[in-house]
């Protein structure tokens, strides 16, 4: 799980980011609300932790500018302001949840669970692009044979379902290499590895195989990285 934390108070930013490392998750940390716009608008993340008040733009332009992006990823606002409208502001800009500061990290890695339960119980159960499906239950896939109406199912090792659900998941968009990386493989390979290039390699080989050019699902950009194609 990758969690971006978009907090200015520097004490504060590294005691969330040691925290929620010690429980597993990947964090990357912006220093002010237009950092974290930047990053939370051109990277994938499953929650964002932003504080309210900082500087160049506040935890508000935040949310706004994620939800006007269409992303639907859970957003936790951290205040230090205790009266009613300012949490209400953040909630009514499109925050799934608040905290007030000071805070027991206890607390905030509850809300941090819960918000990612609740994120991962409304995701679909299958995944659909074109005629491919993939059934994030059972990790299979489908897809017809060319030419006729039966489905054929598509054989996945536990690297290459992850890799496919995740291009799935933000279909439509060319992902880059560090950015599939640090998701599916929870960290950055060497710039002198190919291993996303070989799995790409073997998804094609089990997804368009056959498949007229126009029927391809697996797009890719040269020196940027791939993605699946809507």
């Amino acid at each position: 799980m990758r969690i971006l934390v978009i907090e200015d108070e520097k004490k504060v930013a590294r005691f969330l980011e040691q925290g929620l490392r010690e429980e597993k998750y990947d964090v990357d940390v912006a220093a002010d609300g237009e950092e974290g716009i930047q990053r939370a608008l051109s990277e994938a993340y499953d929650l964002i932790i932003t504080d309210i008040m900082m500087p160049k733009k506040s935890g508000i332009d935040v949310i706004k500018a994620v939800r006007a992006a269409k992303r639907n990823v859970p957003i936790l606002c951290l205040t230090a302001k205790t009266d009613v409208s300012a949490k209400v502001e953040g909630l009514d800009a499109g925050a799934d949840d608040y905290l007030t500061k000071p805070f027991l990290f206890e607390e905030l890695s509850a809300r941090v669970r819960s918000l990612l339960r609740r994120s991962d119980i409304e995701k679909k159960t299958q995944l659909i692009s074109r005629d491919l499906v993939l059934d994030t239950v059972t990790h299979t896939a489908r897809r017809k044979v060319p030419g006729t109406q039966e489905e054929q199912h598509i054989p996945l090792t536990v690297k290459e379902y992850e890799l496919l659900e995740y291009l799935m998941r933000n279909k439509g968009r060319i992902l880059s290499r560090s950015v599939i990386t640090q998701h599916v493989w929870g960290y950055s390979f060497s710039m002198g590895s190919n291993v996303i290039d070989v799995y790409i390699k073997r998804l094609r080989e089990k997804i368009d195989a056959g498949q007229a050019e126009k029927d391809r699902l697996i797009a890719s950009e040269r020196g940027v990285g791939y993605g699946l194609k809507t």
